[in-house]
């Protein structure tokens, strides 16, 4: 895998990835920054959660589960001094479907954070990583119950 990463200006960058996708990193406006763009860590963070996102709905499709949405939301702490690297980091999935079984939710999510995920597997050499989920049964909303 290749990425470049290219100085624009201030301490804005430009990812350009293998795959010939780009994205604009900037810095916080305390630190130089005109908030053109997502933070390099808040990049790290959301590849970590594509990742994962990734890995529930294979998974999740492959264990023929009716699921119209995945979403994580994710909450991280960083060191206070440098290298600042994540210490904590907890994802919590929102699944929607149609009678879900909650016991295959939580086997996607146990083998994405332990065997699939590379990221959050990376990551978690310096955090501590946590996850929960709700399922939300949309077969329980469109039939009135």
């Amino acid at each position: 895998m290749k990425v470049r990463v290219k100085w624009v200006e201030g301490v804005t960058f430009l990812g350009e990835t293998e795959s010939s996708h780009a994205i604009v990193m900037d810095g916080a406006p305390e630190g130089g920054g005109r908030n053109l763009g997502p933070r390099p860590m808040e990049t790290l963070l959301a590849g970590a959660g594509g990742c994962t996102a990734y890995d529930v709905v294979t998974i999740l499709k492959k264990s023929r589960q009716d699921i119209d949405d995945v979403a994580v939301e994710m909450d991280a702490d960083r060191a206070p001094v440098d290298p600042k690297v994540f210490t904590r980091i907890h994802l919590h999935f929102v699944v929607k479907g149609r009678n879900l079984r909650p016991e295959a939710v939580a086997r996607a999510i146990e083998l994405s954070a332990t065997k699939y995920c590379s990221a959050s597997i990376m990551l978690g050499k310096t955090a501590e990583i946590t996850h929960d989920f709700e399922i939300v049964d949309l077969a329980a909303a469109t039939s009135g119950t």
